[in-house]
């Protein structure tokens, strides 16, 4: 088998995060056989962490309404914690800037068109009009091992949804509604709301899908020894 052959190294490549979703329903089954599958991550003494939320269907479009709404009206609650780092730097900066100025410009938004920044970031809390809507989620008391735990569960997820040709999209845009959002999905108060993840099929006609952010060549991270 070449590697252009492997459906386990097709699912890794063709994942990207996608913000445009077709108005097509993803089958229950076919979220929990993602879910069972996931289930199966490595976790530190196998303590297996994480607490998962899904929301489809009328939940999902009130909520996102809710988010939106709130967002665009400046009422965000804030984060529980720091996703990026307090103090920019390179090469780090130069790679948020390009990504960011890439999706804009793939929509055909200007620097300096606030009202229309404003309205795609937006989309984050309606899940880019996705038909699922995924959110994780960890106990308060957990530590940095169960993060990284939480991390490798989500990202099997998206890899497993690949093969059901889903597409999704991670988002910590949520973690801006660290109490709303579990209190509108009934959920215990030791939950700590950590991201997000729209679930669906893409609409390949949105021309925020065709915009593909470059990755590092492995030369550039990999330090060979021995």
């Amino acid at each position: 088998m070449t590697s252009t052959e492997n459906p386990v190294l097709e699912a890794i490549r063709s994942r990207r995060s996608v913000r445009a979703y077709l108005p097509k329903e993803v089958p229950g089954e076919t979220i929990r056989e993602i879910l069972a599958a996931a289930a199966r991550t490595p976790s530190g003494s196998n303590i297996q962490p994480w607490h998962v939320a899904v929301v489809t269907g009328a939940p999902l479009k009130a909520l996102g309404e809710e988010l939106s709404a709130k967002y665009l009206a400046g009422e965000v609650e804030g984060r529980e914690y720091d996703y990026y780092p307090r103090t920019w730097r390179e090469p780090y900066l130069a790679r948020r800037r390009a990504t960011g100025w890439g999706l804009y410009s793939a929509l055909g938004i200007a620097k300096g068109e606030t009202a229309r920044m404003a309205a795609q970031h937006a989309r984050n809390f309606r899940f880019f009009d996705a038909p699922a809507g995924i959110f994780f989620l960890l106990e308060r008391d957990m530590e940095i091992g169960s993060w990284l735990d939480l991390g490798m569960f989500i990202q099997n997820i998206m890899i497993a949804a690949r093969g059901f040709g889903l597409h999704s999209c991670p988002q910590a845009a949520f973690a801006d509604f660290p109490r709303l959002i579990p209190q509108r999905l009934g959920l215990a108060d030791n939950l700590q709301l950590i991201c997000g993840m729209a679930l669906g099929y893409e609409d390949p006609s949105a021309p925020e899908n065709a915009f593909t952010p470059e990755r590092m060549a492995p030369e550039e991270f990999v330090t060979y020894i021995g």
